[in-house]
């Protein structure tokens, strides 16, 4: 997600890592976990460098691939979404409201704020009779500029079905409406349902439950750090759910999400955007997820893997040529989408005030 500039972190509970990103080990040497993924090139020279870690993972957890190290400590942001999503499945609750494959999309994007995606999360909040005002997500414009302007051209504010996280939160609600839990305080990490997406989540990632960092994201609901092996481990059992050793019921429901985010691209982010864009390039062939921080994550269904990413410095900039790169060389994007309708994501061009083009980012990796 985008967050809201000034947000604090927070977190509890027992961390596997360290905080600091150079761990002493053995002989007191530090572990170095980035590589140089993306440059900035200005007269064919490289200006800046955004480091990293790429880790690609088989439904076992077991990497398989990747640059830098596969145990960079990771907040997991909003690559989280289709996993505190799954509940809803396995709960139940997706059968007992009668959810669309379009609304179960919705709960895991990172949202635009567009009029379909805003109709989508009211329609899922009403079909398990609760109200937008019960949404604790916080208020900013909507992150798709012609519908913000829209908006403040009708002289109507923003509202919280229009937070990139509404879909998210949406989805929690209509945990505890369906499980009897209280809507008050659903964001608190002691909450049952905050409890429930844990355990969900530690399952997926195949990682100790009180081994996983709690910090607070940008929506306020509790968000995950675990290594980046963890992450591509997770999105590998989304990509294979039948061959991940997950439970009867987290097999059947990973396969159901996944099916409904690969038939809606349109609801993982939006007009523009790098997630939606990459999977309509590509259809049926990925899911592709953004977090903030320079976090995200990739599951290949075909090929029957997961990929995280992460940048180091957490440059937001960075993702779009390292994601499409990352696509390239594993087969699922080739030369003619990234020369045409992906060009401007896979070497973005760095313009100056006469709009000239000055300098380019590029991936500069191979895996």
């Amino acid at each position: 997600m985008f967050d809201p500039p000034g947000e604090s972190f927070g977190h509890r509970g027992h961390h596997h890592h360290d905080h600091s990103h150079q761990h002493p080990h053995g002989g007191g040497a530090p572990v170095e976990y980035a590589e140089p993924l993306v440059e900035l090139k200005r007269g064919g020279l490289t200006e800046s460098v955004h480091r990293g870690a790429i880790v690609v993972a088989g439904p076992d957890g077991r990497r398989t691939g990747g640059l830098g190290h596969p145990a960079m400590p990771t907040f997991l942001r909003s690559t989280a979404k289709p996993i505190q999503a799954l509940p809803v499945i396995t709960s139940g609750a997706a059968d007992a409201f009668g959810f669309s494959q379009a609304e179960l999309a919705v709960m895991c994007g990172s949202l635009n704020g567009e009029d379909f995606q805003v109709a989508a999360v009211s329609e899922v909040l009403g079909r398990a009779g609760l109200d937008a005002s019960l949404l604790a997500c916080g208020v900013h414009r909507p992150s798709h500029r012609p519908t913000a302007r829209a908006l403040a051209e009708a002289g109507r504010e923003p509202t919280e079905l229009h937070n990139n996280c509404a879909g998210k939160h949406a989805a929690m609600l209509v945990l505890c409406r369906h499980l009897g839990y209280p809507t008050d305080d659903y964001w608190q990490p002691d909450h049952p349902v905050q409890g429930l997406i844990l355990r969900t989540l530690a399952e997926v990632c195949a990682y100790p439950a009180e081994q996983i960092g709690i910090g607070i994201d940008g929506c306020g609901v509790p968000v995950f750090r675990l290594p980046l092996v963890s992450l591509a481990g997770a999105y590998g059992r989304l990509a294979a759910p039948r061959e991940s050793g997950l439970s009867p019921e987290l097999t059947e429901a990973a396969e159901r999400l996944m099916a409904a985010c690969l038939a809606h691209p349109e609801m993982i982010a939006g007009s523009g955007r790098l997630c939606t864009r990459v999977m309509q390039a590509a259809p049926g062939l990925v899911l592709a997820k953004t977090g903030a921080e320079g976090t995200y994550a990739l599951a290949l269904p075909q090929q029957k893997i997961g990929v995280g990413l992460q940048i180091e410095d957490g440059g937001m900039r960075a993702l779009a040529p390292l994601v499409t790169e990352v696509l390239h060389q594993l087969g699922v994007l080739d030369h003619n989408a990234l020369g045409g309708e992906l060009a401007d994501l896979h070497q973005p061009a760095i313009k100056n005030h006469r709009q000239e083009v000055v300098g380019r980012l590029e991936p500069v990796f191979g895996l």
